[in-house]
């Protein structure tokens, strides 16, 4: 994460704050002391404070949200617009509108009309119309730019606010907070940090501070960022070798089982075979046949029942004649 220093934010003036006369006593708890009829605010403070802000952020745009940036007054128009769009974030960097968010519906409409007529400026169709037509619509096309430039592809209400200057911001302050949206802001010696759930204490008017805080900060989100998108690269990667690994399992356990369930008349048979051929070798003696006989054996005499059973035969001529 990118980081900035406590002499980074000494050298660009960020504890600088208002003329005495103007201070906001509920900023008293930031303020170190004075000089020179300036009130001096405490980077002590400030430093910490505004690494929790810059941490928030990270975790937003880590987990996809969106981050309104807000800096309408002069010295901050340039640098949010550019670092907002660096880092792929909708800005506020002209006025303001009232309902913004509290009434993003019918800014949704004025939207979808800034988008009608940039695909009619594109396809030429304002240049077919009269000129008094062309006029007013090219005319009515720098208006919503110039009011709804920033915001047009936001989509939604915001997740979060980050304002430089609550001051010159404090409609959209206010309607963050009715809507429970969380604020970061850069809040000056001369303002109130009512409402702001971050408080960066600092100098809101230099140029080199504005620069100092939104440079880090849309670093911070592009990193967070990158380091979503390369966590979700390596999830990916991690699940794809365990579906890997799990199919291969499967495909071995279905090995197995259809070894074990093999044709069991198959196995017989290979086992009679592996048999036969160690009986020939002498290895394991033959199971004789039924009625075969082996060499030198006699043959049983006939049982004794069959030679009862056979009927008795007189001869005749032994027999006295009947004379």
């Amino acid at each position: 994460m990118t980081q900035i220093t406590m002499r980074d934010m000494l050298e660009a003036g960020v504890h600088f704050g208002h003329q005495i006369r103007y201070w906001n006593p509920k900023m008293a708890p930031y303020i170190f002391g004075e000089r020179n009829k300036i009130h001096i605010i405490d980077l002590g403070k400030t430093f910490p404070l505004y690494n929790d802000a810059v941490n928030f952020m990270s975790r937003m745009a880590a987990s996809g949200g969106t981050i309104l940036f807000v800096g309408t007054k002069r010295a901050a128009q340039s640098t949010v617009s550019s670092e907002a769009k660096r880092c792929k974030m909708p800005f506020v960097d002209r006025r303001w509108l009232g309902g913004m968010l509290t009434n993003f519906k019918t800014v949704k409409e004025s939207i979808g009309r800034l988008k009608q007529l940039e695909t009619m400026m594109e396809d030429g169709t304002l240049t077919r119309m009269s000129k008094k037509e062309g006029l007013s619509s090219q005319r009515e096309l720098a208006k919503l730019e110039r009011s709804l430039g920033g915001i047009k592809d936001m989509g939604g209400i915001p997740d979060a606010l980050f304002i430089i200057d609550v001051g010159y911001e404090k409609i959209a302050v206010r309607e963050a907070v009715k809507l429970g949206i969380p604020v970061v802001a850069v809040v000056d010696t001369n303002h109130s940090p009512e409402g702001v759930d971050y408080i960066i204490p600092g100098n809101d008017d230099a140029t080199r501070a504005i620069q100092l805080y939104m440079s880090s900060i849309a670093d911070t989100i592009i990193e967070g960022r990158q380091t979503a998108e390369m966590a979700a690269l390596l999830h990916k990667e991690d699940s794809g070798r365990g579906k890997g690994s799990r199919v291969a399992e499967k495909e071995a356990d279905r090995g197995a089982k259809g070894n074990k369930h093999a044709n069991p008349a198959r196995s017989k048979r290979k086992e009679g075979a592996e048999v036969d051929k160690a009986a020939d070798k002498g290895n394991i003696p033959k199971e004789k046949a039924p009625g075969e006989k082996k060499s030198g054996e006699e043959s049983p005499p006939p049982p004794l029942v069959e030679s009862l059973e056979m009927p008795l035969q007189v001869d005749k001529t032994l027999a006295p004649s009947a004379e």
